[in-house]
């Protein structure tokens, strides 16, 4: 019998455009880049509309046609703000302590419970997760008055308390990272059973550094919602040495309704800077995070 010879094939040439389509699809390409960045205008001029009333005075913020360049420019604005007699630096470190303790008990428990439903068997596991995502379905508003009740008779009620552990527990979080506990390989905890570590030692040393991605994603929509919350402050706090951001920028309008526009679009200017700190270190995480978890 002779041994057959089988030739290699060709390299398939690459494939091109045609010429005659090359300027419909340059065309389609530059529409495309058209609408995205005329909605990129659309969508950041309310903030540039913000930032230039900022350093307006009062009669010019409203002013018709919308002069973008404030003239003159009032510094002042951002001086009084933060060291006026309705300075916003109180209001800002409640935010800090309700935001940042928020974010680290959310991450913790999330994680904890994140991994429970999606790598520990135990009776009812998946009627117990159902039965908590279930719990999204009511509207946060319904939850005020009793959790105002609640506070109230624990001795809580204007303290920080009531803003900070409604928010350590949260449905999304643990839906989030079960999504990505179970995607991920489950050899590797196989694995470390084998050579002797124990459930807890799999979980801290083995899953949760991989989750890294998606706890950055988490962290970042608990800081914003917590920060930006304005209901739960309003329901719970009644000292004004209490107040949140969204709280103490409403003490820029008087009892008559009258409004200091200059002082409240430089304080909304420096509300929005922490989270879009907080963003900027967290970026490259969070579309990724999103991705493995199966959000889509």
């Amino acid at each position: 019998m002779t041994a057959t010879t089988t030739l290699p094939r060709p390299a398939q040439p690459l494939r091109r455009t045609p010429a005659r389509n090359r300027p419909a699809a340059r065309a389609r390409r530059y529409t495309k880049a058209i609408i995205l960045w005329a909605l990129a205008v659309g969508f950041l001029l309310p903030f540039v509309w913000m930032i230039s009333s900022s350093l307006k005075r009062n009669l010019d913020v409203f002013s018709i046609p919308v002069r973008w360049i404030p003239d003159p420019v009032q510094w002042a604005n951002y001086a009084e703000v933060w060291f006026g007699e309705a300075s916003i630096a109180r209001y800002f470190g409640n935010s800090l302590i309700v935001s940042l303790i928020g974010v680290v008990g959310d991450l913790t428990t999330s994680s904890m419970a994140g991994y429970a439903f999606a790598r520990l068997s135990f009776a009812g596991r998946d009627k117990i997760f159902l039965l908590y995502l279930a719990t999204a379905i009511v509207p946060m508003q319904l939850l005020l008055i009793p959790r105002f009740m609640y506070f109230q008779q624990l001795g809580l009620y204007n303290t920080l308390w009531a803003l900070i552990l409604p928010g350590i527990f949260t449905v999304f979080g643990t839906f989030l990272i079960r999504q990505f506990f179970v995607a991920a390989p489950a050899e590797l905890g196989e694995a470390a059973r084998i050579d002797g570590a124990n459930e807890w030692q799999v979980f801290w040393r083995i899953y949760l550094p991989l989750a890294r991605p998606v706890l950055a994603a988490l962290a970042i929509i608990s800081f914003v919602g917590s920060w930006n919350d304005y209901e739960t402050p309003l329901i719970m706090l009644s000292d004004k040495s209490s107040y949140t951001v969204p709280l103490g920028l409403t003490q820029f309008v008087d009892s008559d309704g009258g409004l200091s526009a200059g002082l409240a679009m430089a304080a909304s200017v420096s509300s929005v800077v922490p989270i879009m700190i907080v963003f900027l270190i967290f970026q490259r995480n969070f579309i990724a995070a999103l991705a493995h978890s199966g959000l889509k």
